[in-house]
């Protein structure tokens, strides 16, 4: 599972990253000059050895779109794909400086389809420079960088208006960019915005004031990059000063050491400071610090330590260390803002990974409070999210982590989505806050409990989960197999599809988000069946492999059985009665599983029954020799 920016910020680069560096994004539309105005500061700060000079006048004549010039912009594209095309893919990060400040920029792609990479990149800079051509103005891929932008938590930024040659240095253009821009990003909450008319490609007001903007006042690019201060009214680097230390792995060189090793995210730690390991709550005191073999009484934010307590503690990665007097939040439930970054939808319900710090969760949407309307701003409601939406969500996940706002510690409030089939990367997210009753809604002690349950009935209480395509054959068997179990007097119950739907689930539809819906209501129904001591037979068609799987975390090993009943779409049409695969194939039943909805077969279910080559009943006595 790989992780992005959002998550673990670089650790370490070929050049000292100290107060004075700046960490800067360039961001945009599509061939709004990226690339060309990096390649332009990086040739102006003569950060460009002779032989890179010479390799990227051979380029340009091969590749350049600049004719007898020096393309830039073919310093920071380095992919075959991106020459070819004339775009940026990947984020690529370059170094340079002045006698004034260090600089590590990101230059990100302007595509559509690669605003993930886009993300990664903001996620740990501290200004960003927007850039706009001139002669096209605002456009949305603009506006969706800035909120993703503003999202970021990226105070500072400068809307660097770009290719003013290409419009003769038209000073009205100018100013009627700047000024829509200005009216767009209120209430983006930026502490500074500066517009500065530029071209990359002739180096107009990049580090020399140009002879061709007499009207404008204000400073360079260059100039004003260096003077920026962007830590002094920057909530994450002032809020939040108490030790924050997420664990990143257990150090055991050999029996007589054990260290707990991590990056110190906000705050100071100190030899002989009491500290708390959260989420326990347990605490002890730091006996030493270690930076590689060197021994230290005190270490920063940004620095990676190995630590020693004073007491054997059990900690473990995704733990945080914590400063005891000031201890972080710990819940399992979250408002957040969330990026979604997959083609395929999001849809609240589904399971997804959730890597937080160095904490990884099953992490479900529980609901989404409503969609950002990526121009405007407003507010709509929604059911999914689709590619670079921008939503407030709630968000559960399976256990209770270590978190702050992401407005006051990036490192402990970022978080990204992992699809648990293809471990791609699917969503970044913000937590803002912790929803009151994930702390307020405490487990009710039972005396009572399933064990018990389970003794009175004399019986193993479980989940027998039948999936397949519609006519099958999962009712029929599961029908056939209570029938057996209720004979040999055990207590059963069938949940079945079509059942559920006249009451439990009446409200859903067969869309894709209604389906998950269907099957998370139906899995936490089975598992209290199970509680109270039952055989519980579900029969769903449950298309998702995902889905199931949530089912299956449900349940403790053993109890759940997994049952593909399996047959050919070609069978299970021949014995439709209800005539459903005929109305579907007419397009007069829409979302039909098999015809124009995706069924997932398991891969590895627990039994796989093919009716096409065994009765129902042989199917039935099947499954009960297997449970014995």
């Amino acid at each position: 599972m790989g992780g992005t920016g959002i998550t673990e910020s670089v650790q370490s680069t070929s050049m000292d990253i100290d107060a004075a560096t700046l960490r800067f994004i360039t961001c945009g539309s599509v061939d709004d000059g990226k690339s060309t105005l990096i390649g332009r500061l990086l040739h102006e700060s003569r950060s460009i050895f002779a032989d890179q000079l010479s390799a990227l006048e051979t380029d340009s004549k091969q590749y350049g779109t600049q004719g007898e010039r020096i393309d830039f912009a073919l310093l920071v594209d380095g992919l075959q794909a991106e020459r070819e095309q004339g775009i940026t893919i990947d984020v690529a990060y370059r170094f340079f400086s002045t006698d004034r400040r260090k600089f590590i920029v990101a230059d990100t792609p302007g595509h559509e389809q690669y605003t993930r990479n886009m993300a990664t990149g903001a996620s740990t800079a501290e200004l960003a420079i927007l850039l706009v051509d001139a002669r096209k103005g605002l456009l949305t891929q603009t506006r969706r960088h800035s909120r993703i932008v503003a999202m970021m938590g990226i105070r500072h930024v400068v809307l660097a208006i770009n290719k003013m040659d290409m419009v003769h240095f038209d000073a009205a253009v100018f100013k009627s960019i700047e000024s829509q821009y200005r009216e767009f990003c209120v209430g983006l909450n930026f502490s500074t915005l500066i517009a500065i008319p530029l071209s990359a490609l002739e180096g107009d007001n990049v580090y020399v004031r140009s002879s061709n903007t007499p009207w404008y006042p204000g400073p360079t690019l260059i100039d004003y990059l260096n003077s920026i201060d962007t830590a002094a009214d920057d909530p994450t680097e002032n809020a939040a000063t108490s030790l924050r230390l997420p664990v990143q792995y257990i150090n055991r060189p050999h029996q007589d050491f054990r260290g707990v090793c991590g990056r110190i995210a906000a705050g100071v730690v100190k030899v002989g400071e009491k500290v708390c390991i959260l989420p326990s709550g347990v605490c002890t005191t730091v006996k030493e610090i270690f930076v590689g073999e060197l021994e230290s009484a005190m270490r920063s934010a940004g620095e990676s330590v190995t630590l020693t307590f004073a007491d054997d503690v059990d900690v473990g990665r995704g733990d945080v260390i914590a400063s005891a007097e000031f201890p972080a939040e710990v819940a399992d439930q979250f408002g957040a803002r969330l990026l979604w970054l997959a083609a395929h939808p999001m849809i609240p319900g589904r399971p997804y990974w959730l890597k937080l710090h160095c904490k990884e969760v099953t992490a479900t949407i529980t609901e989404i409070k409503y969609c950002e309307d990526v121009d405007t701003g407003t507010r709509q409601v929604a059911k999914t999210l689709a590619l670079n939406e921008i939503a407030m969500v709630n968000i559960s996940m399976s256990q209770p982590v270590v978190f702050e706002p992401y407005s006051r510690n990036r490192t402990l409030g970022g978080f990204i989505l992992i699809d648990k089939l293809t471990s791609a990367t699917v969503g970044a997210g913000m937590l803002e806050f912790a929803l009151r009753r994930a702390s307020n809604i405490q487990w009710q002690k039972l005396d009572i409990n399933k064990q018990a349950r389970e003794f009175i009935k004399q019986q193993n209480a479980r989940c027998i989960w039948f999936t397949g395509l519609s006519g099958a054959g999962k009712s029929t068997i599961a029908n056939l197999l209570e029938k057996q179990l209720h004979a040999n007097g055990k207590h059963t119950y069938i949940l079945d599809g079509d059942n559920v739907r006249h009451g439990l689930n009446r409200d859903l539809g067969f869309t894709e988000a209604d389906r998950v819906e269907n099957i998370r209501r139906v899995g936490e129904v089975a598992k209290l069946m199970v509680d109270a001591g039952l055989i519980v037979l579900v029969s769903f068609i449950s298309p998702f492999a995902a889905e199931r799987q949530l089912a299956r975390g449900l349940f403790s090993d053993g109890e759940f059985l997994e049952v593909f009943v399996d047959s050919p779409i070609e069978e299970c049409e021949r014995r439709d009665a209800k005539g459903l695969y005929a109305k579907a194939r007419r397009g007069e039943l829409k979302n039909f599983t098999g015809i124009d909805s995706l069924y997932q077969p398991p891969t590895e279910p627990d039994i796989h029954l093919f009716t096409s080559d065994m009765s129902a009943e042989a199917c039935a006595k099947f499954i009960m020799d297997r449970l014995g």
